[in-house]
Protein backbone atom coordinates (compact mmCIF):
# COMPACT_ATOMS: atom_id res chain seq x y z
CA UNK A 1 0.00 0.00 0.00
CA UNK A 2 1.24 3.43 -0.88
CA UNK A 3 0.37 6.85 0.39
CA UNK A 4 -1.53 7.49 -2.87
CA UNK A 5 -3.82 4.53 -2.08
CA UNK A 6 -7.31 6.12 -1.92
CA UNK A 7 -7.94 4.22 1.31
CA UNK A 8 -5.11 6.20 2.93
CA UNK A 9 -6.77 9.46 1.92
CA UNK A 10 -10.10 8.24 3.30
CA UNK A 11 -8.47 7.19 6.56
CA UNK A 12 -6.73 10.57 6.94
CA UNK A 13 -9.99 12.37 6.27
CA UNK A 14 -11.85 10.30 8.87
CA UNK A 15 -9.01 10.66 11.40
CA UNK A 16 -9.15 14.44 10.92
CA UNK A 17 -12.89 14.34 11.54
CA UNK A 18 -12.40 12.14 14.63
CA UNK A 19 -9.87 14.62 16.01
CA UNK A 20 -12.69 17.18 16.23
CA UNK A 21 -14.55 14.83 18.60
CA UNK A 22 -11.56 14.24 20.89
CA UNK A 23 -12.15 14.61 24.61
CA UNK A 24 -8.93 16.20 25.86
CA UNK A 25 -9.84 18.67 28.63
CA UNK A 26 -6.63 18.06 30.59
CA UNK A 27 -3.85 18.06 27.99
CA UNK A 28 -5.60 19.86 25.15
CA UNK A 29 -3.75 17.39 22.87
CA UNK A 30 -6.50 16.36 20.45
CA UNK A 31 -5.91 13.27 18.35
CA UNK A 32 -8.04 11.40 15.86
CA UNK A 33 -7.49 8.01 14.30
CA UNK A 34 -9.08 5.84 11.67
CA UNK A 35 -8.59 2.21 10.78
CA UNK A 36 -9.30 0.75 7.35
CA UNK A 37 -9.97 -2.97 7.41
CA UNK A 38 -9.67 -5.78 4.89
CA UNK A 39 -13.39 -5.32 4.16
CA UNK A 40 -12.74 -1.60 3.45
CA UNK A 41 -14.66 -0.54 6.54
CA UNK A 42 -13.36 2.70 8.03
CA UNK A 43 -13.61 2.96 11.81
CA UNK A 44 -12.85 6.23 13.62
CA UNK A 45 -11.44 6.75 17.09
CA UNK A 46 -10.78 9.83 19.22
CA UNK A 47 -8.58 10.29 22.25
CA UNK A 48 -10.60 10.13 25.46
CA UNK A 49 -8.89 11.57 28.54
CA UNK A 50 -9.83 11.06 32.17
CA UNK A 51 -8.76 12.90 35.30
CA UNK A 52 -7.31 9.54 36.35
CA UNK A 53 -4.65 9.31 33.62
CA UNK A 54 -4.54 5.51 33.56
CA UNK A 55 -8.18 5.46 32.48
CA UNK A 56 -7.55 7.57 29.36
CA UNK A 57 -7.49 5.89 25.95
CA UNK A 58 -5.50 6.82 22.85
CA UNK A 59 -7.40 7.46 19.62
CA UNK A 60 -5.59 4.60 17.89
CA UNK A 61 -6.69 2.00 20.42
CA UNK A 62 -10.27 3.31 20.39
CA UNK A 63 -10.33 2.78 16.60
CA UNK A 64 -8.53 -0.58 16.73
CA UNK A 65 -10.74 -1.98 19.50
CA UNK A 66 -13.82 -0.74 17.63
CA UNK A 67 -12.87 -2.87 14.62
CA UNK A 68 -13.20 -5.91 16.85
CA UNK A 69 -16.38 -4.67 18.53
CA UNK A 70 -17.95 -4.08 15.12
CA UNK A 71 -16.58 -7.29 13.53
CA UNK A 72 -15.48 -5.47 10.37
CA UNK A 73 -12.29 -7.33 9.52
CA UNK A 74 -8.56 -7.21 10.04
CA UNK A 75 -7.01 -3.73 10.23
CA UNK A 76 -4.83 -2.91 7.21
CA UNK A 77 -4.28 0.85 7.63
CA UNK A 78 -4.03 2.87 10.84
CA UNK A 79 -4.10 6.64 10.36
CA UNK A 80 -3.39 9.14 13.14
CA UNK A 81 -3.87 12.91 12.94
CA UNK A 82 -2.61 15.25 15.66
CA UNK A 83 -0.37 18.20 16.23
CA UNK A 84 3.35 17.60 16.38
CA UNK A 85 5.25 16.51 19.48
CA UNK A 86 8.51 18.37 20.08
CA UNK A 87 8.48 19.51 16.45
CA UNK A 88 8.12 15.98 15.05
CA UNK A 89 5.10 14.13 13.69
CA UNK A 90 3.35 12.21 16.46
CA UNK A 91 3.55 8.42 16.05
CA UNK A 92 1.54 5.86 18.04
CA UNK A 93 2.76 5.07 21.55
CA UNK A 94 4.10 1.64 22.51
CA UNK A 95 0.77 0.42 23.85
CA UNK A 96 -0.97 1.37 20.60
CA UNK A 97 1.76 -0.29 18.55
CA UNK A 98 1.35 -3.50 20.56
CA UNK A 99 -2.43 -3.53 20.05
CA UNK A 100 -1.90 -2.79 16.34
CA UNK A 101 0.50 -5.74 16.11
CA UNK A 102 -2.02 -8.04 17.79
CA UNK A 103 -4.95 -7.01 15.61
CA UNK A 104 -3.35 -5.95 12.32
CA UNK A 105 0.02 -7.67 12.21
CA UNK A 106 3.42 -6.59 10.98
CA UNK A 107 2.17 -5.53 7.53
CA UNK A 108 -0.26 -2.92 8.91
CA UNK A 109 0.40 0.44 7.28
CA UNK A 110 0.73 3.24 9.86
CA UNK A 111 0.05 6.74 8.54
CA UNK A 112 0.64 9.87 10.62
CA UNK A 113 -0.14 13.47 9.76
CA UNK A 114 -0.27 16.92 11.29
CA UNK A 115 -2.66 18.02 8.54
CA UNK A 116 0.16 19.32 6.35
CA UNK A 117 2.85 16.63 6.33
CA UNK A 118 2.13 12.91 6.13
CA UNK A 119 4.46 9.95 6.62
CA UNK A 120 3.90 6.21 6.44
CA UNK A 121 5.66 3.15 7.84
CA UNK A 122 4.85 -0.52 8.01
CA UNK A 123 4.26 -1.58 11.59
CA UNK A 124 7.20 -3.99 11.24
CA UNK A 125 9.48 -0.96 10.74
CA UNK A 126 8.16 0.84 13.82
CA UNK A 127 8.02 -2.13 16.15
CA UNK A 128 10.16 -4.93 14.76
CA UNK A 129 10.64 -6.68 18.09
CA UNK A 130 7.17 -6.55 19.63
CA UNK A 131 5.78 -9.91 20.66
CA UNK A 132 3.21 -11.14 18.16
CA UNK A 133 1.30 -14.12 16.86
CA UNK A 134 3.09 -16.22 14.26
Amino acid sequence: MQIDDPRVSDALHDATEAKKDAYAPYSGFKMGAAVVTATNAVIKGSVVENISLGLAMCAERVALFSTVANNVGKPEILALVSRRTDGELTWPCGACLQVAMELGGAELLVVVSDGKVTETRKLSELAAHLPHKK
